[in-house]
């Protein structure tokens, strides 16, 4: 699975620290909501479709508009 999309909360504490990942693998598509960073709890919910993870990720994220969208790098396309 790749992230396709990452959103965190802005806060840098550990306890307040919240991120939102969107992955596929071209085919499945799953949302994590994480709290407290990686050594943190997560939450996954696999969704049927690229549009539906969207939904979920930003119901998930809520309406505070401290969220930050984390730029993912892009892997070069093979020849």
């Amino acid at each position: 699975m790749r992230v396709e999309c990452h959103w965190w909360n802005g806060n840098r504490t550990p306890k307040g620290r919240r991120d939102v990942y969107i992955r596929t693998d071209g085919s499945r598509w799953e949302v994590e909501a994480q709290i407290g960073g990686a050594s943190g709890k997560s939450k996954v919910q696999e969704c049927p479709s690229q549009t539906s993870a969207v939904i979920l990720a930003n119901a998930w994220r809520g309406s505070n508009p401290s969220w930050l969208e984390v730029p993912q790098p892009r892997t070069p396309a093979h020849s």
